[in-house]
């Protein structure tokens, strides 16, 4: 590996991130720690890496100097295999004679990355690495690192953080006020398009978010993993869009894909399923009624990001609604998030928290309203629940039924007040 390609690698990114305009997230990290941040792909992994070298720059912790930040995505080291990831470290003690802070973006793509990692840690050097696979974080990666690194998840954007790259500030009792209306006209944008920062000044949201899927599953998904039959993965995303809101067993889902003209088997199914999973495009919730065996295979199946749910379906109001939901709870309580489906039909259940939470896009209708709250007050009968919530596209109320609160919430409060 040509040490002069990455020592003008190295001095780029110092120019560029010291330049870099930011709108900073609210995540905290631990101060002598080294980190692996792992999501989806363009959901702010990089601007996290960004964020923190400013913060150090700014709190004079570091000097710009003292930044060795690779992206390795760049085509220009795209060939570069672990055993010359010391070339790196070289490259930069010729340029600097300082001990580095070391960011390793995207470098889920060098097998035995995590021996370069762990050598650099064990000599104290402070190290950041990100990915777009959970791969990364193996039992046989975790091993190899030997509790040398913390975990953090980067989700795309809160809407919150949208409001925040919108310049909207909200002061105590903002719903009250003129503000209110600025922030539902806000939501529409968010809840078809997402949360993905490079989307958010774009006039062709729609084209950024169609390229910037088919980049994870060209690259992240069929090309990492080897597939074959790309009309059978591609046929699955699309089912599984269109089903978000529906439990479905492993056979079911083969079944749907069998019918439409291309067969696959079921492990292969579960290989497809586990690499969807693998790139954050999809996660899932399991039954929590269920024998520990049943929840492995009878789950329900929602997208990362509204915006690239949206691409799949029609009149999608109702699915987008349930999955920012679900994405919510999931930042949340991880996987202490369940469904729960047992004679009552219940979107969302949380044992830790004592709570059930039901997405309705409306409860105008007299059916739709029965058929929500009928499924609370059942499941607070069997599990004494201290909240139950029905989560609406803009409906607010406090019902009391059988002398039990539901509280029904517009989805804008819901993303904001938790």
């Amino acid at each position: 590996m040509n040490k002069e390609i990455i020592k003008r690698i190295i001095a780029e990114k110092q120019a560029e991130i010291a330049d870099i305009k930011l709108i900073k997230r609210n995540i905290v990290l631990e101060p002598n720690a080294n980190y692996v941040f792992i999501g989806l792909r363009r959901a702010g992994k990089s601007y996290m890496l960004y964020q923190h070298i400013q913060t150090l720059i700014e709190t004079k912790k570091a000097k710009i100097q003292d930044i060795l930040y690779i992206n390795f995505e760049d085509e220009r080291i795209g060939a570069i295999k672990a055993a010359e990831l010391g070339v790196i470290l070289d490259a930069y003690q010729e340029m600097f004679n300082e001990k580095p802070l070391v960011f390793l973006d995207e470098i889920q793509n060098i097998d035995g990355w995590e021996k370069f990692a762990r050598r650099l840690a064990d000599s104290k050097y402070r190290v950041f690495v990100t990915g777009s696979n959970a791969k990364m974080l193996s039992k046989d990666i975790y091993t190899t690192l030997g509790g040398r690194f913390l975990e953090k998840d980067i989700f795309p954007f809160s809407f919150a953080e949208y409001l925040n790259f919108n310049n909207l500030t909200l002061e105590k009792n903002w719903e009250y006020g003129k503000k209110r209306a600025q922030v539902i006209r806000y939501l529409q944008d968010y809840f078809y398009f997402g949360g993905f920062p490079e989307a958010f000044a774009m006039q062709d949201k729609r084209g950024y978010l169609n390229s910037l899927y088919q980049k994870i599953l060209l690259g992240d998904i069929i090309a990492r993993n080897e597939i074959r039959n790309e009309a059978a993965i591609r046929i699955l995303v699309k089912k599984l869009a269109e089903s978000v809101m529906q439990p479905s067993s492993l056979a079911r889902i083969k079944n749907i894909i069998n019918t439409s003209g291309t067969t696959i088997s079921r492990n292969t199914l579960v290989d497809y399923l586990n690499f969807l999973t693998e790139a954050y495009l999809i996660f899932s919730i399991s039954n929590f009624s269920d024998k520990l065996s049943e929840r492995e295979t009878f789950k329900k199946r929602y997208f990362s990001d509204n915006g690239l749910l949206n691409l799949f379906i029609f009149s999608p109001e109702t699915a987008l609604l349930e999955n920012i939901v679900a994405i919510t709870l999931k930042k949340l309580f991880a996987d202490n998030l369940y469904f729960y489906r047992q004679n009552i039909e219940v979107d969302f259940y949380i044992p830790s928290a004592k709570w059930a939470v039901q997405a309705a896009y409306s409860i105008v209708d007299t059916d739709t309203f029965k058929r929500e709250t009928s499924a609370l007050l059942k499941l607070n009968a069997h599990q004494q629940l201290n909240r139950l919530t029905i989560v609406t596209f803009n409906e607010e109320q406090t019902l009391e039924i059988e002398g039990i609160n539901i509280e029904v919430v517009p989805i804008w409060k819901f993303l904001l007040n938790l």
